[in-house]
């Protein structure tokens, strides 16, 4: 039911309440968006690495841990994980000093005795789009399933999404029992950087996901606002099967959950 739910789902829409006379502040922060890929067998070793040693050391760097989590559907043994810095200035001075400290190469050695626990590691640097919600702690501190969901627009409308989503989609996105997270865009220079927006959204459980999106995209307010962004824009807003969703969950350690 996840599997069916997290592909091909188009969601950018309406909000119910007209859009806001001035912007909030934009959160001026870096971020990092960090996947690895553990070897076989590898994943607990290594998320008992980060959650011993590693998120600390982190932290001591000047590193912020945002959020750590697996997928629910996890056979690439991924960890996937979010990261902030005043700037990338600063997150290259953080990562120098994480690298030379001797505790951190303590631990990496003695926790790879049997062998590496990463084989790949993948690395995206983003910035907030000015109506990026922060991540709050859930009600009650249970734990929620969360949603990783990457659009890829068609060329120059990247603008426009980010419109939608400002003016409308967040906006019923909550009305529907979602909770938003952070909303991003890659800095310049990477691939997709001016045609993806990276979003976070939280759900109570797998549940509750599924109604809030039946929901959402049976709510004709959602499609009149999607109706009338495609005609404004020309066309529609993301390339087909440009609309892709991982759900995760999150792990002990995670400062959000």
């Amino acid at each position: 039911m996840l599997k069916a739910l997290a592909i091909g789902v188009i969601a950018a829409g309406l909000s119910v309440m007209p859009a806001p006379s001035e912007e909030k502040p934009k959160d001026a922060r870096l971020f990092e968006l960090r996947t690895y890929h553990a070897e076989p067998g590898k994943l607990d070793a290594l998320l008992t690495r980060f959650r011993d040693h590693t998120c600390k050391l982190f932290e001591k760097h000047g590193m912020t841990n945002v959020g750590y989590w697996v997928p629910v559907e996890n056979p690439d043994r991924l960890l996937v994980y979010l990261l902030a810095y005043p700037d990338r200035a600063a997150r290259d001075a953080a990562w120098k000093g994480f690298l030379a400290d001797e505790d951190w190469k303590k631990a990496a050695a003695a926790s790879e005795v049997s062998g590496k626990l990463v084989g790949k590691i993948e690395e995206i640097y983003l910035t907030a789009t000015d109506f990026s919600s922060a991540f709050t702690p859930s009600a009650g501190g249970a734990d929620r399933l969360f949603e990783m969901r990457t659009y890829t627009t068609t060329p120059g409308k990247l603008p426009d999404l980010h419109k939608r989503f400002r003016e409308h989609t967040t906006g019923l996105f909550e009305k529907h029992g979602m909770t938003n997270g952070g909303y991003f865009q890659m800095t310049a220079g990477q691939k997709g950087a001016e045609d993806t927006l990276l979003y976070f959204l939280a759900h109570k459980d797998a549940v509750a996901a599924e109604k809030s999106w039946a929901a959402f995209r049976a709510d004709p307010v959602w499609v009149a606002a999607k109706k009338a962004s495609e005609e404004t824009a020309g066309g529609s807003l993301t390339v087909p099967d440009g609309v892709k969703s991982l759900f995760l969950k999150p792990v002990d350690f995670s400062p959000v959950k």
